[in-house]
């Protein structure tokens, strides 16, 4: 597993086409075809342990949870953050106050390094 940050903070400025006060951060670029939806974690809400069927991408875009893994050690995720699971990857996700996620599947997944 691994974490990545997609805040504001994280990103480039525009500059082109007149821009100002805004920035944009790359999440990742698809060459396969790939699956995007959005998982609502209630609060107190877990998806229990189970493998990643395909690399998956799932980047907390309001309220804060924790992921872990087989070792079943609880990282702290909040909006902005984003973990990576490869193929087959156990892993868990949950929130004692809600989270809302936007979860990206692919067969490949090119991150940032």
């Amino acid at each position: 597993m691994k974490i990545y940050h997609f805040s504001k903070d994280c990103g480039n400025a525009i500059v082109n086409y007149d821009s100002f006060h805004s920035s944009y951060t790359k999440i990742l670029k698809t060459v396969e075809p790939t699956n995007i939806g959005f998982i609502y974690i209630e609060a107190g809400g877990e998806v229990g342990l189970h493998e990643a069927p395909v690399p998956q991408l799932f980047i907390v875009t309001q309220g804060e949870g924790w992921v872990y893994g087989k070792e079943r050690k609880k990282l702290l995720v909040k909006q902005g953050d984003g973990v990576y699971w490869k193929e087959g990857q156990e892993h868990a996700s949950g929130s004692d106050t809600g989270l809302t996620a936007l979860v990206i599947q692919s067969i490949q997944i090119d991150l940032p390094v």
